[in-house]
């Protein structure tokens, strides 16, 4: 396969790895640039079903409250791949509450993404 196809099949995990940069610096404005305004992030919690928040502003208020509430919130990918415009990452989420405990989750996001921009973001968690 030619380079050039070979990088517009992996564009969407290049992208998705980019967010996740910006999410562990906490970037709220860095992982925005990188959704589409008609973006859907559907969270984990509350379980079983979580909470679907869609577009961009209603977004990056959720990701600006989660980053005030989890200031050392951090993601690491344990693998990820894509094709075309779907990527799937599985992760774990560590944390450290305040009262100094730290904790983790493991799980997976789906991500779809369309124009180089991320338009799904559907999040999944063991537990």
């Amino acid at each position: 396969m030619s380079p050039i196809r070979m990088s517009k099949l992996e564009y969407a995990m290049r992208i998705v790895l980019d967010f996740n940069k910006a999410f562990n610096r906490q970037d709220v404005a860095g992982m925005m640039q990188l959704m589409s305004d008609d973006c859907v992030f559907e969270n984990t919690n509350p379980a079983p079903d979580g909470t679907v928040y869609a577009g961009k502003e209603v977004v990056t208020r959720f990701w600006e409250d989660f980053f005030r509430e989890s200031p050392r919130a951090h993601i690491e990918i344990e693998e990820i791949f894509g094709l075309g415009e779907r990527c799937i990452m599985r992760w774990k989420y560590s944390w450290v509450d305040t009262e100094g405990r730290k904790g983790h989750v493991r799980g997976v996001d789906l991500f779809r993404v369309t124009n180089g921009l991320i338009r799904e973001k559907l999040s999944y968690v063991k537990g």
